[in-house]
């Protein structure tokens, strides 16, 4: 099955509550190695940030399970960015949000891949940034065009992490890592890290089909 398709049957074959739980043990799991990749260019403390946001999240569980995907999504949304803080935040929580209205009472088919593009078009406003500024972006235009495509679903995390890893010799062009001008390059996003580790983590928990 291809992933839109697999994403539109999700709210009846998995649930929002163990969807947030994958995705919170992903983070875990990965925390250190995210808040090493931000040490490199950043504060440091990404991993932390992220972990913060999806503890969260998994508090809110039962709340968030309890409504329509939509509704889901955007009152997600709005969790992350008062508890992540800092940049990813508020760029976190424009994806949910954004993503929430534009799918507003359902989802058939093509309309999540429609409803992605519009969600990932409104964290590249948020950010004021596009592809190739070293930022999470770089994972999620290009899994945005094989949502398009109507890609196969079980080949989406690598691909997502293959998008990461080629943040690498990119120069930073938002944030406080464009700071470092040309030392920047060789180093990962922890961003794209953190959001090719959430793609994977859902796109897994959909093939699964997982449930709380």
């Amino acid at each position: 099955m291809n992933a839109t398709a697999q994403i539109a049957q999700s709210p009846v074959s998995v649930s929002i509550g163990a969807l947030i739980e994958r995705c919170r043990s992903e983070i875990a799991t990965h925390a250190d190695r995210l808040n090493g990749l931000d040490c490199a260019i950043g504060d440091g403390d990404h991993g932390t940030n992220m972990l913060r946001g999806f503890d969260a999240l998994l508090a809110e569980r039962e709340l968030l399970n309890a409504l329509p995907i939509d509704e889901t999504l955007v009152e997600a949304g709005r969790i992350l960015v008062m508890t992540i803080g800092g940049a990813s935040g508020p760029l976190y929580g424009t994806l949910l949000i954004e993503l929430g209205r534009a799918l507003g009472s359902g989802v058939v088919n093509n309309e999540f891949s429609s409803a992605f593009q519009q969600a990932v078009d409104a964290v590249a406003k948020r950010g004021k940034s596009k592809g190739g500024d070293k930022t999470l972006l770089d994972v999620l235009y290009p899994v945005a065009d094989l949502l398009d495509e109507q890609h196969d679903i079980e080949g989406l995390p690598g691909m997502a992490f293959a998008f990461a890893e080629s943040t690498v010799p990119l120069q930073a062009m938002r944030g406080r890592a464009s700071f470092l001008g040309e030392r920047s390059i060789g180093h990962m996003d922890p961003g794209a890290a953190s959001c090719a580790l959430l793609i994977a983590a859902v796109c897994r928990a959909l093939n699964e089909g997982c449930r709380a």
